[in-house]
């Protein structure tokens, strides 16, 4: 078989191979079904495929992690619409998140590779577009993933100082503090990022784990031990009832505490990234991506409805001394000690949260980099020769981490822009892809082995479109005219769009003379005549054939 059968062969396994054995670690030896896929993909194998589809969903459920990111967001649900606004919110936002996240899943199942949203926005994207598609999708991605793990280790910083607050009523956690903790945890999470890829399948594997038991015990524990009097509050009360907190519409305020949800919601991309080191992956990954949008959807809106019925007193909730309100509310709700031991279980579901975080960000890193996006590229992309990590990339994305987290010296306002950032980054990353298949590929699209059938276009563009009417509302402060403050701006626009404009203007200054996208080895079979990098082939003789029923055909390997 000349090299390009074999690339043609390796072509077809990407759209039609399934593990007979379904989802178990693959043999070494020759060349198998992944390896094929990931070939036909334009990459060589470098790690080992250890994770499995429970491990994958693990790693992603410990990035959803739904315990402490409802802890970290409980400001934005609660504080700005009330109960009504949450479970209402919830409800809403869901049903568009399971849309984005199982037109995800469709692409992920067509090209699993750690680049992701980035890879198939430059495959899919018309001629001449490709690289900044990429681009452009590429920097928000990381942007989004890269603040993950950092507003994740401070939230916890603030959890575990505010139980010591709790303990010793005298004891005011200072900004520096917070910040040295944060960095404690960061540093700690490099360490466990770092190691073999079967140790962490194993470390993350306990700690969705964990997650999943403590939030079954949160949900059950909190209306069975309330001491409120009376123990709930009525359904009218909770789902009647509107607590405008901002200066905008009540319709407005629920769709601005829609930002809790995204935050909580946007780390099921995580198994698009783990795709090159997870067996079986074009079926094991997307089923991955639906299973933790489905499964921690449905469980978030029990833990939505839990608080909803049995917080009294909303304002005390956000206005405490302790600076975190998930803490108030548990004090205000529950006996002390058992108000204790839930702190203690969301601290301990905070720490697999932000490992699982930091994970997913350094496989981002590593594929952004073996196709030079970064400076320095060579030294981000390379694979330690013994736990076959990206260790580098782990020790890049901790270094950021921790400057970043250097926000919190400047006040609350500042830090909390983390928490924005990663919701825009990373929604408008998961849309670009998205909407180039659904407005412009269409029916030229070529599915994996798990997709949609004749609703693929359909729950796309419901997706796309949710994504694009969020944006703008992800911006907007609580406060207008008089009652906004440089305090009380929201700082999002800034803080996300300067780095982006950044990339913007460096792709026009420079990087669109060598930044040529993912390094892709085949044609898309989407445009004619055939597309590499997004720019039209000539001369190659390669070209669509009609009775190849829309297959690719291969294309010279382009480095």
């Amino acid at each position: 078989m000349s090299k390009s059968d074999a690339s043609r062969e390796g072509i077809h396994a990407q759209v039609t191979t399934v593990l007979r054995d379904g989802d178990v670690p693959v043999s070494k030896g020759a060349m198998d079904a992944d390896e094929t896929v990931l070939n036909a993909l334009g990459y060589k194998q470098e790690f080992k495929r250890e994770f499995s589809l429970w491990t994958t969903f693990c790693v992603s459920f410990a990035v959803l992690g739904l315990l402490p990111s409802f802890a970290s967001t409980l400001y934005y649900g609660m504080g700005y619409a009330g109960t009504g606004g949450m479970v209402w919110g919830w409800i809403i936002a869901m049903v568009f998140i399971q849309c984005v996240a199982m037109s995800m899943a469709e692409l992920c199942s067509a090209m699993p590779t750690s680049g992701g949203l980035y890879y198939a926005s430059a495959v899919l994207a018309p001629p001449g577009y490709g690289p900044f598609a990429a681009w452009i999708t590429g920097w928000s991605n990381w942007i989004g993933q890269v603040t993950a793990a950092p507003s994740v280790d401070y939230s916890l910083a603030a959890m575990i100082l505010a139980a010591g607050s709790i303990n010793n009523p005298d004891y005011v956690p200072t900004h520096w503090q917070v910040y040295l903790l944060t960095v404690l945890i960061i540093f700690l999470h490099t360490i466990i990022s770092s190691m073999p890829t079967k140790w962490i399948a194993t470390f993350n594997s306990w700690g969705s784990t964990f997650n999943i038991i403590a939030l079954v015990i949160a949900i059950i524990t909190i209306p069975a031990a309330t001491s409120n009097r009376p123990r709930f509050s009525s359904s009218a009360d909770v789902w009647g009832t509107i607590k405008n907190a901002t200066d905008y519409p009540d319709g407005v305020a629920v769709l601005m505490s829609f930002v809790g949800v995204i935050w909580t919601m946007s780390g099921y991309d995580s198994p698009f990234h783990l795709a090159e080191e997870c067996s079986n992956a074009n079926i094991a990954a997307p089923r991955a991506i639906v299973l933790t949008s489905a499964i921690g959807g449905l469980m978030g809106w029990f833990l939505q409805l839990v608080v909803a019925y049995t917080v009294t007193d909303i304002d005390a909730v956000l206005g405490s001394s302790l600076g975190q309100p998930w803490a108030s509310y548990l004090l205000q709700t529950l006996p002390r000690p058992t108000a204790m031991a839930l702190l203690a279980l969301t601290i301990i579901c905070g720490f697999s949260m932000g490992q699982g975080c930091m994970i997913s960000a350094s496989r981002v890193s590593y594929a952004y980099a073996r196709d030079d996006c970064f400076p320095l590229s060579r030294i981000w992309k390379k694979v330690n020769p013994w736990t076959k990590t990206p260790v580098n990339a782990v020790i890049a994305n901790s270094v950021l981490g921790a400057l970043m987290c250097l926000l919190v010296l400047a006040g609350d306002v500042a830090i909390g822009a983390l928490f924005s950032i990663g919701a825009i980054a990373q929604f408008i990353a998961f849309a670009i892809p998205i909407a180039i298949r659904v407005f412009l590929v269409g029916d030229r699209f070529r599915p994996g082995p798990w997709n949609l059938g004749r609703t693929s276009r359909l729950v796309g563009a419901v997706g796309a479109l949710f994504v694009f009417l969020m944006l703008p509302i992800l911006c907007l402060p609580a406060d207008t005219g008089r009652n906004l403050t440089p305090e009380l701006m929201n700082w999002t626009c800034l803080v996300y769009g300067a780095p982006m404009l950044g990339a913007i203007i460096w792709w026009h200054v420079d990087a669109k003379r060598w930044f040529k996208g993912p390094k892709i080895n085949i044609e898309h079979a989407l445009y004619d005549p055939p597309v590499y990098h997004g720019v039209p082939a000539q001369g190659d003789g390669i070209h669509r054939d009609g009775n190849e029923n829309g297959k690719s055909q291969a294309a010279p390997k382009s480095d």
